[in-house]
């Protein structure tokens, strides 16, 4: 039996040094959970809405006291003493009690946070892991980790366009072993970087951020680095690129830095030589959100070479997710529960990628805490890739040593890390 006994909110700050909002629930059966909701800083138009309080006298218009006042107050008095036996069917009222579609009213914060803790008491009321409480079954698998190890764009002050260029270390045994690899070409990036008189701080998710001039010199360094630690580029170890495309979108152009200037199809040309001259398996939002033309020729053009990720554009979103599958764009989504508000319609979405061949990857979000429960979807969906940012800061690091801990208990066997790849790797 699953009824809520407690629920309290609390504002804490996250790894930007920003307000967000943490929930606490217990069960009848002594059964706790914590919920924490992240934040973004490169957001979709279509995202859940993060309800803050816009009070410039208080952390600079981010507080989020209205959010915890909701949890506390109105949604509080609605589940207190009553059974909930499902995630689903808490989320769903959660969801009929916001009443709008963008959860605006209460808050897709302050949802997500006690959708959040009612996850993690249910796991412990049932005294499971909680990947297994997102699972049906018990195909588990270990990720492939994603790591942002240089930061552009909205994650940085540099003049890169991109907001992430990535390392994918595939060619390992163990999610360890990827680890490893990841963690070693990070710190001789940071030697090459110094030698080079460029500046080793990190960024909002971990990475560097150097004030290197272009996205092609960012990509020469990263394959110096995977030389220097002993990697093969293109074998063991290929790049990403999160573009983020939307956020140098306008008047259906897309201007850079260095002063060019691209439609939609020399944009995906651009991108298309990129492909042919490094290593790259995934490109994120390579086209912006309002840009399904573009994003079409982008699928045309490149869905059979790499992976194709849609983050702005589909916003962990299952409508826009089925419109997007209809449509034949990209052929791969990001996830992200604080775009759609609940476990629930996050587990909905990646049900429908699945159903429909496309690649899911669980991410994280810019603004992120000690909270781990990435790590276990992950694993509990069987995702075979996660975003958690790069080799430093603890925000980051907490998803990694929860996935060390979790292959420690399943054993490596569960890390393959070609099974999501194996279309476009052939």
């Amino acid at each position: 039996m699953s009824i809520i006994k407690k629920v309290q909110a609390r504002q804490i700050l996250d790894s930007r040094g920003n307000p967000t909002i943490e929930v606490d629930l217990r069960l009848d059966c002594g059964s706790e959970g914590r919920g924490i909701a992240p934040s973004g800083a490169s957001t979709g138009k279509l995202e859940a809405l993060e309800l803050r309080d816009g009070d410039k006298n208080k952390f600079l218009g981010k507080s989020v006291y209205v959010a915890i006042d909701n949890v506390n107050n109105e949604i509080k008095n609605k589940i207190i003493n009553n059974q909930y036996g499902e995630q689903e069917i808490l989320d769903n009222f959660l969801i009929d009690l916001d009443g709008t579609e963008n959860k605006g009213r209460l808050g897709a914060n302050a949802i997500l946070a006690v959708s959040l803790a009612f996850s993690h008491a249910m796991a412990s009321s049932r005294n499971l892991e909680l990947y297994e409480i997102f699972s049906n079954s018990v195909d588990y698998s270990l990720p492939v980790p994603l790591m942002n190890i240089l930061n552009g764009g909205a994650h940085a002050d540099n003049s890169l366009d991109f907001q992430e260029f990535m390392i994918l270390p595939l060619g390992f045994d163990s999610f360890k072993d990827s680890l490893r690899a990841g963690v070693e070409i990070f710190h001789n990036l940071k030697e090459i970087l110094s030698k080079f008189s460029y500046t080793t701080a990190v960024g909002d998710e971990g990475g560097f951020a150097p004030n290197i001039k272009s996205n092609e010199e960012a990509l020469d360094i990263i394959i110096d680095a995977i030389n220097a630690s002993g990697y093969n580029p293109g074998k063991e170890v290929f790049l990403g690129l999160d573009v983020a495309s939307s956020e140098f979108y306008n008047n259906n152009q897309y201007l850079l830095t260095n002063g060019k200037t691209y439609d939609s199809k020399s944009f995906c040309r651009y991108l298309e030589i990129m492909c042919k001259n490094y290593p790259i398996l995934s490109i994120e939002d390579g086209m912006a959100e309002d840009d399904w033309q573009g994003w079409t020729l982008l699928t045309e053009t490149l869905g059979s070479k790499v992976q194709l990720v849609g983050d702005d554009v589909f916003v962990t979103n299952p409508s826009i997710l089925k419109k997007g599958i209809e449509n034949k764009i990209a052929n791969s989504i990001l996830i992200k529960f604080n775009q759609i508000g609940t476990i629930s319609e996050t587990i909905e979405t990646i049900n429908i990628a699945k159903e429909n061949n496309y690649n899911f990857i669980i991410s994280h979000r810019s603004g992120e805490t000690e909270d781990t429960t990435i790590s276990d979807l992950s694993v509990g969906m069987s995702s075979g890739q996660i975003k958690t940012g790069s080799l430093s800061r603890s925000d980051r690091t907490a998803k990694y040593n929860r996935l060390l801990r979790i292959e420690e208990k399943l054993g490596s066997s569960l890390f393959n890390s070609n099974y999501v790849f194996d279309k476009w790797l052939k």
